[in-house]
């Protein structure tokens, strides 16, 4: 047994004595839950999972891990897409899961805060608010099993970024274990701190590169009295984009979500959804889901929806629309639109892309990346969706109907490629807000300027010089 060796097997002996038998798990059946990657890109390895149960021995494990030059791979709900949650295939990295963080240590309904542990399910958050008469307003599928910890560190968006923000403006503190074990207890609830570097920047959507966010501040808001939710159908996208300037402006900016929905997209998920209902009579090519909530009841939100809408058929744009006339057909609108992402399971190989470009430019992406990707591979399947709101559209592809799924996804970075081409001359993002993780790591630095790429790769050598925390994530 090498000097190295000797050192590592004592290092891990002695994580397992400070997080004791619960906070450890190595038998490869218990280990499988952890080693899931959701879209198959890797096939992760471990040597453990570390469950710390407080910030403290989390401290503890990155300190012993940090002396014996043990890499360590923060995971929290493992609902990425991106591979950030990945243990690489060698299996000598350890896994530190924050599932066991999860106290919600305070609500200051005064302040409109809520301390939460890293892993406290965003879920269980959203409920300790609303017991509180506050909102949490952070919403995405994965919301039933996501953790804090994991939206902070990919700095998550979902469907509110619009009124809200997304996960870095729902955030006033943090509290990080660093790469050497030191805590950083940065846990304020200030909304004004001008006090030199805001460094809990560093750390969201830093993917757990640069330290272990073990617990968090967020921002809590006036909880909804009054929500209005329509499926509204409209010419195109470029009326799309029209109408929220005209929603914004008409309600007084009450939108909370404006989201963007082909046809094909709704075809799909009548057909292999139970339970989706098609609310409106024609169909049309393109259609928004729009909500609107304000936090008193008499804000007579309904009557502006309805004049918007009037207005807006009159003006053609806007072809026809449905207003909920109740939470139970609210929540069915909502069901069409998720069922969205299932639905296309069942339709053959897929290529996704989550990508964000000026709101104003969406249409003009849409029409480029269309064409460009249809013109590669015909007959191939555009499934355009998403949070239009805030300029991010999943630009999901399906493969032609009898095609080979197989041959699709092997050209998977051709279509990137198309696809992203269009997004940078636009001005875009090619993350709006999955993340990079271990998929888009090598474009990161094909897309971002050298000045920006030497910007990061200083602050993880400043903070992690010895490359232990997430190794080939971001960077």
């Amino acid at each position: 047994m090498t000097t190295d060796t000797t050192g590592r097997a004592e290092a891990l002996a002695a994580m397992r004595a400070r997080v004791g038998p619960g906070g450890w798990v190595e038998d490869a059946d218990r280990l499988v839950p952890y080693l899931r990657e959701w879209r198959g890109n890797y096939q992760p390895q471990a040597t453990a999972v570390v469950r710390p149960a407080s910030t403290a021995e989390v401290a503890d494990v990155v300190r012993l891990a940090a002396d014996a030059g043990i890499a360590i791979v923060p995971q929290g709900g493992n609902t990425g897409l991106c591979g950030g949650a990945a243990a690489a295939e060698h299996g000598r990295d350890i896994i530190l899961s924050t599932e066991r963080l999860n106290r919600i240590r305070a609500i200051d309904p005064l302040n409109y805060t809520i301390t939460a542990e890293a892993g406290v399910v965003l879920r269980t958050v959203q409920e300790a608010a609303d017991s509180a008469d506050r909102l949490f307003p952070l919403s995405l599928g994965a919301e039933g099993s996501c953790q804090i910890g994991g939206n902070l560190a990919t700095n998550a968006g979902g469907t509110a970024v619009l009124r809200y923000g997304n996960a870095r403006d729902l955030t006033l503190g943090l509290e990080v274990v660093l790469p050497d074990g030191a805590i950083w207890d940065g846990l304020r609830s200030l909304r004004k701190d001008n006090t030199g570097y805001d460094l809990k920047h560093l750390f969201i959507g830093a993917e757990g590169t640069l330290g272990i966010i073990t617990a968090a501040v967020l921002k809590l808001f006036p909880k909804p009295k009054q929500v209005e939710t329509a499926l509204i159908a409209v010419p195109d996208a470029t009326a799309a984009v029209a109408l929220l300037a005209r929603a914004r402006t008409g309600s007084g900016d009450a939108v909370s979500a404006f989201e963007l929905i082909p046809r094909i997209a709704i075809d799909m998920a009548l057909k292999h959804v139970a339970g989706t209902v098609d609310p409106l009579t024609e169909p049309a090519e393109w259609y928004v889901l729009a909500e609107l909530t304000e936090p008193v009841a008499d804000a007579h939100l309904r009557e502006k929806l309805e004049a918007l809408l009037e207005q807006a058929f009159e003006d053609e744009l806007v072809l026809d629309a449905v207003i909920a006339s109740s939470g139970t057909q609210a929540q069915q609108l909502w069901f069409l639109r998720e069922a969205i992402v299932e639905a296309q399971r069942f339709e053959g190989a897929a290529i996704k892309h989550d990508v964000s470009v000026p709101l104003a430019a969406v249409p003009e992406f849409l029409r480029r990346a269309s064409e460009a990707v249809a013109a590669a591979v015909p007959g191939v399947r555009v499934i355009p969706f998403g949070h239009l709101g805030d300029g991010n559209v999943h630009f999901n592809l399906n493969q032609p109907p009898q095609g080979d799924g197989a041959a699709f996804t092997a050209r998977l970075q051709e279509v990137n490629r198309l696809v992203h081409d269009v997004v940078v001359d636009l001005n875009g993002s090619i993350s709006a807000e999955h993340g990079i993780g271990r998929l888009k790591r090598d474009e990161l630095a094909e897309r971002k300027s050298s000045v920006e790429m030497d910007l990061m790769r200083k602050v993880k050598s400043a903070l992690d010089p010895a490359g232990i925390m997430n190794p080939g994530k971001v960077l």
